[in-house]
């Protein structure tokens, strides 16, 4: 029975396997024309606060060419007629995954467009977060009905600007968005069932 006990509590403490997720951002051009260059920024930031919720087991590295990622960043246009998404297929026996976002506030409605133009924090914001979300959906979590969590889907209603505004409180200045992750609890407990991570 002891050494039963022994196998059972060296299993539960096998740590996870390192993942690696190489990722590719698109430039900031014309195409994209109202996306900024330090968004690629932005877009880094929200992989490190997952790679930071999984206890350093899921690893992001930058590439120069979206032929040698798993993750893409895209800027969407008001043409793609979205504001974000991911698109996930198999490519040779791997996930890949395309996140689109999009860095113009319009179609989030005028309240939260207004204040986007209004202060280029709150801006950032909701593009971090934006980022955040879609990449929640590539590491594989669904949409919850909890408005605390940042895979919260809007078809739930609520105060959408608030949504955004309460994480934008937390900042003083930009670099302020690397301290405050965004993920609530539940967010980083379901990124860790889901890939098999040991519970802190």
């Amino acid at each position: 029975m002891k050494g039963l006990v022994a196998v059972l509590l060296l299993t539960a403490a096998k740590p996870a396997a390192i993942e690696d997720f190489p990722y590719w951002i698109e430039p900031c051009d014309s195409r994209a024309a109202t996306c900024r260059q330090e968004d690629a920024e932005l877009a880094g930031w929200a992989l490190q606060a997952w790679s930071r919720a999984s206890g350093g087991v899921l690893r992001f590295k930058r590439v120069a060419e979206a032929g040698q990622s798993r993750l893409r960043f895209r800027w969407a246009t008001a043409t793609d007629g979205l504001y974000g998404e991911a698109r996930s297929m198999w490519v040779n026996g791997r996930r890949e995954t395309e996140l689109h976002v999009r860095p113009d506030l319009s179609q989030l409605g005028p309240n939260i467009a207004s204040a986007g133009a209004r202060d280029p924090l709150f801006r950032d914001a909701v593009v971090y977060l934006t980022c955040l979300h879609e990449t929640g959906h590539a590491l594989g979590l669904p949409h919850t009905a909890v408005f605390e969590d940042i895979m919260y889907s809007f078809e739930f209603g609520g105060d959408i600007p608030e949504y955004f505004m309460r994480y934008r409180r937390k900042l003083t200045r930009r670099e302020d968005i690397r301290r405050h992750s965004g993920l609530s609890a539940a967010d980083e407990r379901r990124l860790r069932v889901r890939r098999g991570i040991p519970l802190q």
